[in-house]
């Protein structure tokens, strides 16, 4: 996503050990600009992995961007739905051109299409259809999973593959976090909780005494005419544009919600993160928090 997968959102985020994908639209000028920081390796850049989508301009921007730095080791092939057979093929072609990269891809939500995607050359199967905070697919088209039965069972056809899965949305509290760790991911993407801080993209807007910046997701309405000009005919707008509160620098939000993850793994006594999803038993419930004084922390 532009608004949070940004250099300047990767530099904060490799400082606390978590990853970065980086939004598409960044140019090779952009990445060869950010990657000379006056050292002879950008301390960063282990920590960010290169988004492509699936066409041929993409793969084509994905390998002059690996060519800049040994140090980019990771690869995101990302689009919205990963069940075709041209985006299968795009998993083995970039395998056979990057045989010693990691590769993640996605996004499914079914076991067969994450054993599809592995057998194709993917390490890490993205998962999640419609659960993201300002995405619309399942209000638009009627698609989608319930995010948490999506994890635990593409984690479990994953596993037989010796392949990885990560969890992408659905999250908007650190506890949502360690659930999709306990449901078996062995990654956590994030977006909404990443927005309105300044490492995110765009400039702060002043509305009377509160400031606020604009998040969007990358199917909707502003993210095309941004990118591409507007909505083809042919199809719908898939997110929403919202206003976040500012909420400054994201170190803060990163301490947060690793706390909450450390935590976690200490009441369900996992001495590792990878043992969070052997230490977790879920029960369905009516309501999980004590609302008296409201929902918040």
């Amino acid at each position: 996503m532009d608004t949070t997968g940004t250099f300047e959102m990767a530099t904060k985020l490799a400082e606390h050990h978590m990853m970065t994908a980086m939004h598409k639209h960044y140019t090779v000028a952009e990445w060869r600009c950010w990657l000379d920081c006056g050292a002879e390796k950008h301390p960063a850049a282990p920590y960010v992995a290169v988004s492509a989508g699936s066409g041929d301009d993409d793969l084509k921007r994905l390998m002059e961007i690996l060519d800049l730095s040994d140090e980019l080791q990771f690869i995101c092939l990302d689009v919205a739905n990963g069940y075709s057979q041209h985006f299968v093929d795009c998993v083995r072609r970039v395998r056979e051109r990057c045989p010693r990269h990691t590769i993640m891809a996605g996004n499914v939500v079914t076991q067969e299409m994450t054993e599809e995607l592995i057998l194709s050359g993917a390490d890490i199967v993205k998962v999640g259809i419609g659960p993201g905070s300002v995405c619309t697919t399942r209000l638009k088209t009627g698609v989608g999973y319930p995010q948490l039965s999506a994890v635990l069972e593409c984690a479990d056809a994953a596993a037989g593959l010796h392949g990885h899965v990560i969890s992408d949305g659905g999250c908007s509290v650190p506890g949502d976090v360690a659930k999709a760790f306990g449901a078996g991911a062995d990654f956590v993407m994030i977006g909404g909780m990443f927005a309105g801080h300044d490492e995110s993209g765009g400039e702060v807007v002043q509305h009377a005494n509160k400031k606020v910046k604009l998040f969007y997701g990358m199917s909707s309405a502003t993210a095309m005419k941004k990118h591409v000009g507007g909505v083809a005919e042919y199809r719908a707008s898939e997110g929403k544009t919202v206003e976040v509160p500012y909420r400054g620098p994201v170190s803060a939000t990163c301490l947060d919600l690793l706390g909450g993850i450390r935590s976690s793994c200490t009441y369900v006594g996992a001495a590792k993160l990878e043992d969070l999803s052997k230490r977790t038993s879920f029960i369905r419930v009516t309501q999980q928090l004590n609302t008296v004084f409201g929902s918040g922390p």
